[in-house]
């Protein structure tokens, strides 16, 4: 008899691992059109970014980077291909991203005892427009800021490429989450 029992018991396990996982499954679909990476497209097929100049020298104590502007737009761009469906156009995408370096400073973060940097801090900031044709409501423009800490012995070139990395990672990030991660 608890042969039986046993029998039954995997039976059951197997029919309720069952139903969790399409319980699971299902509720997801509830939430519309849904990828794992947690972006919510809608009906956007296509998206465009136009080219982010560098206005950060306007910024007082603001430095300029030649290059910065093409690395942090295709930075943007490689996030959204990777974590989305959408397509890239050069124009007329239904979602359209535009903005400005606005800010690329190095400021001192703590001091040692003889008062001298022991950290400096590098900071980056963008302000964004986003304009979405499917969804107008979900228009937005705003400022992105993060920043990198590193040692103050240490000159800004020999850090810069892992800082950027660090940076353009939140920076891109924050970005495709206000846009596309409102499900």
């Amino acid at each position: 008899m608890s042969h039986i029992t046993k029998r039954m018991v995997v039976k059951l396990n197997k029919i309720l691992t069952l139903m969790i996982f399409l319980t699971g499954f299902g509720s997801l679909s509830g939430c519309g059109v849904y990828n794992f990476t947690g972006g919510d497209v809608g009906s956007a097929e296509t998206f465009q970014i136009i080219y982010f100049q560098n206005f950060a020298t306007q910024s007082p104590g603001s430095t300029f980077d030649p290059g910065l502007d093409r690395e942090f737009t295709l930075a943007l761009q490689d996030l959204i291909l990777t974590q989305t469906s959408l397509d890239l156009v050069t124009s007329s995408g239904d979602l359209l991203y535009e903005g400005e370096i606005v800010e690329y400073r190095v400021s001192p973060m703590t001091a040692t005892a003889e008062q001298r940097a022991a950290q400096n801090r590098l900071t980056m900031s963008v302000q964004v427009r986003f304009y979405n044709k499917t969804k107008e409501d979900t228009d937005f423009e705003q400022r992105f800021s993060f920043f990198y800490d590193y040692d103050a012995n240490s000159q800004l070139a020999s850090v810069r490429d892992e800082a950027l990395q660090v940076i353009f990672e939140r920076l891109t990030q924050d970005i495709f989450n206000a846009s596309l991660a409102n499900w």
